[in-house]
C-alpha cells in the first residue's frame, strides 16, 4: 500500500513533534514522579512541593498565553528548539539550588516558563502543513507523548535517585533541542513546510468576534476543568497512592508508572470512539465527562487498594478524553482564523492557571479534609464539566422551533 507525500509528511512531523513533545513531559513530570522519595528523605515538605509546583503551572501559564502570541510572528524551529534547550539548563541546576526554597523556586518557574515555548507554535505548524484528517492523528501522536512522559519519569525514578532524574530528563532536552532545529530546517529547505500559510480575513471581524461564534468560552471552560485533572491531579497521585492507600515511597511510583502507561492508550481510545461518533466533536466529550463523573465517584466509595486505584485511573483517562479533543481537534480546526497559536497558547493558560489554584488547594486540603474527600470535590468537578458540554445552542433552537 503506497503511502501519499501527504501522509508521509504528516508522520515526519508527527513523530518529531512527539519526541519533542515527550522530553517536555517527561521532565515536568520528574518532580512529581520523586516527591514520595524527597518526602521520605526529607528533602522537601508537602506544603513547599505543593507550592513549588504552584509556581511551575503559573510560570507555564503565563508562558503560554505570551509564546502563544509570539508563536504566531516567530518560526517554530526557533521557538522549539531554545525552549527545550533553556529548559534543560534550569532543570539541571534545579536540585542543586533546592536547599534555597526561593533559588529554586524561580529556577523551576523558569523551566515552565522555557517548556511553555513548545506547545503551541508546534499545533500551529502542525495544523497548517498538513491535512485536517492527519492534523487530528498528529495532535494525539503527541497527545500520548504527554501520556508516555509520566511513566517513563516514573521508570526513571523507580531505579535512580531523585536528583539523578532531573540530570537525564535535561540531557533529553537538549538532545531533543537539536535534534528539532535540525530537522525543521531540513524541511523547510526541502519544501515540507511553509509559515503563516492562513490569515484571518478582516471581513470576518474582530479576533473575538470570529472565536465568538467559534465556542471559545465553552471550550475555555472545559480546558480549566480538564487541567486541573490531567495536571494537579496527576501530580497527586504517588502521593495518593503512598498515603491514602498504603504503600511505600517506591511502590506508589512503582503503581504510578503501570497507570501511567495505561493511561497512555486514551488517545487511541479517544480517536476510536470519536470515530465511531461520526467526528463529533461535542457529543464525545460531553460522554467523556459523564464517564469520568462516574468512576470518581466509584473511588470514592471502594475501598480496597487495587480497584481504587483502578477506577481512579479511569476517571483520569475519561477527563483526558475530552482534553484529548479540545487540543488535537477543536484548537487545530482554528487554522483558517490564522489564530492557531495564540487560541492554543490562551486555552493552555486557562489551563494552566487552575491547575497551579488547584494543585496548591490540593496540597494544603490533604491534612484538613481528608483524602477521600478530595475525591468527591474530583467528581463534583467532573459534573461541572457535563453542564458545560451539554449542547445548548442546539437546545435553545430545538425550543424555539417549538
Amino acid at each position: 500500500m503506497k503511502i501519499s507525500k501527504n501522509a508521509q509528511k504528516a508522520i515526519l512531523m508527527g513523530l518529531l513533534c512527539s519526541m519533542a513533545y515527550l522530553a517536555v513531559y517527561f521532565a515536568r513530570s520528574v518532580l512529581g514522579t520523586v516527591s514520595p522519595q524527597m518526602l521520605e528523605n526529607g528533602a522537601a515538605t508537602e506544603a513547599f512541593l505543593g507550592n513549588l509546583s504552584s509556581v511551575y503551572f503559573v510560570s507555564y501559564a503565563f508562558g503560554q498565553l505570551i509564546n502563544g502570541i509570539v508563536g504566531e510572528r516567530i518560526k517554530a524551529k526557533y521557538m522549539l528548539s531554545f525552549g527545550l534547550l533553556f529548559a534543560g539548563i534550569t532543570n539541571l541546576v534545579f536540585p542543586y539550588l533546592l536547599k534555597y526554597s526561593l533559588g529554586a523556586t524561580i529556577t523551576y518557574a523558569a523551566t515552565g516558563f522555557f517548556l511553555s515555548m513548545i506547545y503551541a507554535p508546534m499545533t500551529k505548524i502542525v495544523a497548517e502543513n498538513t491535512e485536517p484528517i492527519y492534523t487530528t492523528r498528529c495532535s494525539l501522536g503527541y497527545t500520548l507523548s504527554e501520556f508516555l512522559g509520566s511513566p517513563l519519569a516514573g521508570l526513571v525514578a523507580s531505579v535512580a535517585a531523585w536528583q539523578t532524574s532531573f540530570t537525564i530528563a535535561s540531557l533529553f532536552l537538549a538532545v531533543m533541542a537539536i535534534v528539532c532545529f535540525s530537522s525543521f530546517l531540513s524541511m523547510e529547505r526541502r519544501g515540507l513546510i511553509r509559515y503563516n500559510r492562513f490569515k484571518r480575513e478582516k471581513k470576518s471581524g474582530s479576533p473575538i468576534k470570529v472565536l465568538w461564534k467559534r465556542n471559545i468560552v465553552k471550550f475555555s471552560l472545559i480546558a480549566m476543568i480538564t487541567g486541573v485533572v490531567r495536571t494537579a491531579v496527576v501530580f497527586w497521585m504517588p502521593t495518593y497512592i503512598a498515603q491514602h492507600l498504603g504503600f511505600s515511597a517506591k511502590r506508589s511510583t512503582l503503581i504510578f508508572t503501570v497507570a501511567s502507561f495505561v493511561m497512555a492508550s486514551m488517545p487511541f481510545i479517544t480517536i476510536f470512539i470519536y470515530e465511531r461518533l461520526k467526528r463529533n466533536m461535542n457529543l464525545t466529550i460531553l460522554l467523556m465527562f459523564i464517564c469520568s463523573s462516574v468512576l470518581f465517584f466509584a473511588t470514592f466509595l471502594v475501598k480496597q487498594p487495587l480497584v481504587n486505584i483502578i477506577f481512579l485511573t479511569l476517571a483520569v483517562m475519561a477527563s483526558r478524553g475530552a482534553s484529548n479533543l479540545t487540543w488535537s481537534s477543536y484548537c487545530p480546526s482554528l487554522r483558517d482564523t490564522g489564530l492557531v497559536s495564540t487560541v492554543t497558547g490562551f486555552l493552555d493558560f486557562l489551563s494552566y492557571i487552575a491547575a497551579a489554584l488547584s494543585s496548591s488547594l490540593f496540597g494544603n486540603a490533604v491534612s484538613t479534609i481528608g483524602w477521600g474527600n478530595l475525591i468527591l470535590i474530583w467528581t463534583g468537578l467532573m459534573l461541572v464539566g457535563v453542564v458545560v458540554s451539554l449542547p445548548y445552542a442546539r437546545l435553545f433552537k430545538k425550543k424555539q422551533a417549538e
